[in-house]
């Protein structure tokens, strides 16, 4: 795994996708640091994710393994959801899909990086992100105004935990109603959390909150572990909020 290298960033093996060192060696400073190269095999992103562990790199660099601390977390019943937002939530001018366009939402994911989840999505990204959408693992939320595609998000799901990778809006806070409407499907399938990576103001308006490694580490065994990490939900998802029902438990 780490061919002689005893500190991060430590070198991966090319034949041995499950093996990641401990996510405590990370680096203090860059944050969260860990290991570069390997690939983005279903395998290893999957052996990744259920250690607290994601891939973020840009053009022309390595794959690069992250594993920040503190780490930014969104409870469920901690989603905020304003006033104004509430409002535009109750309008009738927009539906709700999960899994019909995957690839246009990380494509325009590619695109805008203006809000929220985060890292740079270059093309092995998006085509590591298409295959785990095709094995069941991944999943995206699509906002729409009758035919148009306005807003989005995608992520990946291991057992009952979500694991936010990017947002995008086109129209003002559609991004923002493909969260809620996640939240809120999540909660009733009795998910745990959104794992939100690295925390931002914006991510903080919405409820998310930082909680150390450690912490982080233990919520990952008690939702994302076991014989049932895989196919807790029947692939593609099916929305089944309403308008209706959004604000049903608050």
């Amino acid at each position: 795994m780490t061919r002689g290298i005893t500190s991060a960033p430590f070198l991966l093996d090319l034949n041995d996708p499950t093996a990641f060192p401990d996510v405590e060696l990370a680096l203090t400073d860059p944050d969260g640091l860990l290991a570069i190269g390997g690939d983005l095999s279903v395998e290893r992103l999957t052996a990744a994710y259920q250690r607290g562990i994601f891939p973020w790199y840009s053009d022309g660099q390595p794959i690069i393994w992250w594993s920040p601390n503190p780490r930014a977390v969104l409870f469920l019943d901690n989603l905020k959801i304003s006033r104004s937002m509430k409002k535009t939530l109750r309008k009738d001018d927009y539906t709700v899909t999960f899994d019909r366009a995957f690839n246009n939402v990380i494509e325009a994911c590619a695109v805008s990086r203006r809000d929220g989840f985060g890292t740079w999505i270059v093309d092995d990204m998006k085509d590591a992100y298409l295959n785990l959408y095709q094995h069941g693992i991944a999943h995206s939320v699509e906002v729409w105004r009758e035919d148009e595609l306005i807003g989005g998000l995608y992520g990946v799901s291991l057992g009952t935990a979500f694991f936010g990778e990017s947002m995008f809006s086109r129209k003002t806070d559609a991004s923002k109603i493909a969260l809620v409407y996640l939240v809120r499907q999540l909660r009733q399938w009795n998910f745990g959390f959104i794992d939100c990576q690295v925390y931002s103001k914006h991510l903080g308006s919405l409820g998310a909150e930082q909680i150390n490694r450690q912490s982080f580490i233990s919520l990952l065994g008690e939702n994302c572990s076991g014989e049932s990490v895989l196919n807790i939900r029947q692939h593609p998802w099916q929305c089944t909020m309403t308008r209706a029902n959004l604000f049903e438990h608050e």
